[in-house]
């Protein structure tokens, strides 16, 4: 088909759509039905088309793979959440904390060993902080704020057994195609890793607000509340009980979104699964790639990252599932806790689905092609990747999601990057600090909603304690942006 300005015409619909609606979903399906009915023009032959991509680009080996392990992957983790794993690390880390500053630093220490997925730390240890804040005095904003600094910024850093590698190397490989470039889509995301600005300056500014500029006394409402807790600590008290104890089991189980009431206690059905998957990932990696590799490190790039993940992921159910026989749960309960984890990420592979399908279907149309005529020589390069990123920060802040920005945008960002000179690595990471900036800001995020529920805070309210420090941030990411376009030549 000869390019035309109509290649364009998915994009400029799905972005405005998307933020409108503030979904992603419906402003991918409508550019699909709108990039169909301009291959094929009539009645049936547009949704004939539109059902041709989406199938075609699902049967696609890596994109099977991509979907396959984050069913899996959160298969796994409804798992070790019914098996009381989550549960039982909640209760083996409260307590160990005894002052404000060690509960926010073991807040980020945490890290270490719940970076597998944002949302995945935040049900493990926002339910410790919320049972720690009464007897520390820490305000619900301020513990807030420390766990979701560490989550979506830092998960997006991370090359190796996250559920975001996957898809990142996913949108990466799609775009690199649509731009006719020839690269390994993992050794390209690595090597992109440092770019993310925004990642590395909000974890900056969150270590100053979390430790400096957050005091640690609290408000003036939640001292108005220990009056009515005093009730509740002098009861346990005479029951016998320690008052904070009495108080913190209340908290930790008044957590649905973490676990049942009913969930036992047993934290290595946390530790187990996770070292499993993390060393098995490591392992499989260097093995996969270490014969004709010229370092340790790259014996990594050469690996096939995806089946690498997928393959120790599917081990480490396996031997999850014996692991939690043995301690006599029930396999129709593993089974259906397995499948209902899956199932939340339904809305993410149907995203995943409309994203694939609308970039073949707009490579088809002409895009590359059509950028490559009238973009090349007049967009200069150190304007392509801080413009990206402020485009980026507004679309993901109103649409709420990272992912959604990065398959939006990536494309698009390399095209650019490509025939305007500019250094791909760096507009892939601007495309990605861009995502990290709206789910770590925006109030739509579904990181920033499951923490309120856990925290009982005003979603709204709480967004915007988070505007000033994600403003510095995302100003420092756009100054860095724009300077190291110029250094990158």
């Amino acid at each position: 088909m000869e390019p035309s300005w109509k290649a364009l015409l998915p994009f400029l619909v799905v972005i405005p759509l998307s933020i409108w609606t503030r979904q992603v979903i419906p402003g991918l399906f409508v550019a699909l039905l709108l990039g169909s009915y301009l291959v094929d023009p009539t009645l049936l032959g547009g949704l004939k088309t539109m059902l041709s991509y989406t199938v075609n680009n699902l049967m696609q080996t890596n994109n099977i793979r991509i979907i396959i392990f984050l069913y899996v992957f959160a298969g796994l983790i409804s798992m070790i959440k019914y098996a009381g794993g989550i549960k039982g690390f909640v209760h083996l880390v409260s307590k160990k904390v005894k002052t404000a500053r060690s509960a926010l630093l073991l807040t980020w220490i945490s890290t270490m060993v719940t970076f597998s997925d944002p949302d995945f730390r935040i049900v493990t240890i926002a339910p410790i902080m919320k049972a720690l804040k009464k007897r520390l005095h820490l305000s619900s904003q301020q513990i807030g704020f420390t766990i979701e600094v560490t989550s979506n910024p830092v998960v997006a850093l991370i090359p190796l057994a996250t559920a975001f590698v996957g898809y990142m190397v996913s949108v990466i490989d799609k775009a690199l195609k649509t731009a006719g470039i020839h690269e390994k889509a993992y050794s390209v995301y690595v090597q992109s890793i440092p770019f993310n600005f925004f990642s590395f300056t909000i974890i900056i500014v969150g270590l100053y607000y979390s430790f400096f500029k957050y005091s640690k006394k609290a408000k003036t409402a939640e001292d108005v509340q220990k009056w009515n807790r005093a009730v509740l600590m002098e009861a346990a008290t005479e029951a016998g009980e320690s008052p904070n104890e009495a108080q913190g089991e209340e908290d930790l189980e008044s957590c649905p979104e973490a676990f049942e009431e009913d969930t036992p206690i047993k934290p290595w059905n946390l530790i187990v699964p996770l070292s499993i998957v993390l060393v098995l990932t490591l392992f499989l990696s260097w093995w996969d790639g270490h014969k004709g590799a010229t370092s340790f490190f790259d014996a990594f790039l050469r690996s096939d990252a995806l089946g690498v993940m997928l393959e120790a992921l599917m081990i480490t159910v396996i031997v999850t599932v014996v692991y939690f026989l043995v301690q006599k749960f029930k396999l129709a309960d593993l089974l259906t806790h397995f499948v209902k984890g899956g199932n939340e990420l339904m809305s993410v592979i149907l995203m995943l689905a409309l994203i694939w399908a609308v970039s073949a279907i707009s490579e088809d149309l002409g895009f590359s092609e059509y950028i490559t005529d009238h973009v090349k020589g007049w967009i200069p390069h150190y304007f392509v990747a801080p413009v990206l990123f402020l485009l980026g920060a507004l679309i993901s802040y109103f649409i709420g999601s990272s992912w959604g920005t990065w398959g939006l945008l990536m494309p698009l960002g390399v095209t650019l990057a490509h025939e305007s000179g500019t250094n791909i690595l760096l507009v892939i990471g601007a495309v990605f600090a861009s995502g990290t900036f709206g789910a770590f800001a925006s109030p739509l995020s579904d990181n920033t909603v499951t923490l309120c529920t856990i925290l009982d805070l005003p979603v709204i309210e709480y967004a915007r304690t988070k505007i000033v420090p994600s403003f510095i941030a995302a100003g420092l990411a756009a100054v860095l942006f724009g300077v190291m376009s110029f250094v990158m030549r």
